[in-house]
């Protein structure tokens, strides 16, 4: 698509996204504690659902001149169950550049390796094993050949369902955010992409530039009255909180490590 076409195809999906992810997590929420792990299961799709927005509007902050080599990765993170998971849970790691985040990114990447009585079970990656594990029982074989089942009742019980509440709701909050503040619409992903475009986030590019952009940003789309009314101050500070520096860049690609 060219640059224009893209947006307005990115601002017809962005509303659809939101309102996916507000019910799943509303679904979660009704659940509660008396079906944690339907609750649980429904809270990782609400923000995998978020992360879908967040994707999304990396592919506008990403400079025109590098969106042709960079949507395709752009949007296989869009298909990527683990890119996905990573970028949800992005909210909760404040980073100072795009290297240490590169680094974070790397880390929650790798296959990951489990220790169980009477031998060792190779486990997938760790978000992907939580979000299987929750939804599907299965068989695991361990290296000298012995087999176990996974219990998603048992996954639910040993998860940090704390951490898994923030990251569901803080990346939803960061996505209603943007939404209110009119950057959703078609005028304001145009003004997204011309002040983030500014900038290519691809090394020593770090969170006071991001900053800076969030703020005149914000302060573009005041000045063309597309924030709903009272929602700027509140809603700035969400953006200033939890949206990370742009991921355009970044490698979300499962790596191999037996370490």
């Amino acid at each position: 698509m060219a640059h224009e076409e893209r947006l307005e195809f990115i601002a017809k999906g962005l509303p659809i996204i939101l309102v996916s992810a507000q019910s799943l997590w509303c679904a979660s929420r009704s659940l509660g504690d008396e079906m944690p792990r339907e609750s649980g299961v429904l809270r990782g799709l609400a923000a995998e659902e978020s992360a879908k927005a967040l994707i999304l509007i990396d592919a506008v902050r990403c400079p025109r001149h590098r969106a042709p080599s960079r949507l395709g990765a752009i949007l296989g993170s869009f298909y990527s169950h683990l890119a996905r998971l990573i970028y949800a849970g992005s909210v909760l790691f404040p980073l100072v550049n795009v290297r240490q985040l590169q680094e974070h990114v790397d880390l929650q990447r790798k296959d990951y390796y489990s220790k169980e009585a009477g031998g060792e079970a190779t486990l997938p990656n760790q978000h992907l094993y939580h979000r299987e594990g929750l939804l599907y029982t299965d068989v695991l074989a361990g290296e000298s050949g012995e087999l176990s089942w996974s219990d998603p009742f048992e996954i639910i019980r040993s998860t940090d369902s704390v951490a898994s509440k923030e990251i569901s709701q803080l990346s939803l909050q960061l996505v209603e955010a943007m939404a209110t503040l009119g950057i959703f619409s078609l005028q304001g992903l145009k003004a997204t992409s011309e002040v983030w475009g500014k900038v290519e986030f691809a090394g020593p590019e770090g969170h006071l530039d991001a900053a800076e952009l969030v703020q005149e940003l914000v302060d573009r789309l005041v000045r063309e009255d597309l924030p709903m009314e009272g929602s700027v101050d509140p809603h700035l500070q969400t953006l200033l909180d939890y949206w990370r520096l742009p991921m355009y860049n970044l490698n979300f690609k499962k790596v191999s490590d037996s370490t």
